[in-house]
């Protein structure tokens, strides 16, 4: 053996003890981190959850005076919303009222039941 060189008996020609794991689908998983990361973010996950509880739609402006911060701020965080599909919007003259997805609906009704909210 040369001078630095550290043989490594464990692993030359030894067979692996473990199958390696499963493969996994790269488009399930981007679309999952996609999901994740929009409800990763204080304002936008109160958004989400106050959107899910209104009835039929919230608007903008109505969102804005909730959350205590700026229509740009709502409206980018909304926008980040819609594109992962946690929300739909409609206009109506010239307001945008969103609402929630059924995949919202779901995931909304898995993190209550993990923290045992419907008990």
């Amino acid at each position: 053996m040369r001078d630095g060189a550290i043989a490594d008996e464990t692993t030359e020609g030894a067979d692996t003890c473990c199958a390696p794991p499963g493969d996994i689908d790269s488009d399930a998983m981007a679309t999952d981190l996609q999901v994740l990361t929009a409800m990763g973010n204080d304002t936008r996950y109160e958004l989400l959850r106050r959107i899910a509880n209104a009835g039929d739609g919230v608007c903008v402006c109505d969102l804005e005076a909730t959350v205590g911060v700026s229509q740009s701020a709502v409206s980018q965080a909304l926008s980040r919303l819609y594109t992962a599909e946690l929300v739909t919007r409609r206009k109506e003259g010239s307001w945008r009222y969103y609402e929630s997805t059924e995949t919202t609906a779901a995931l909304l009704e898995t993190l209550d039941d993990l923290r045992g909210a419907h008990e």
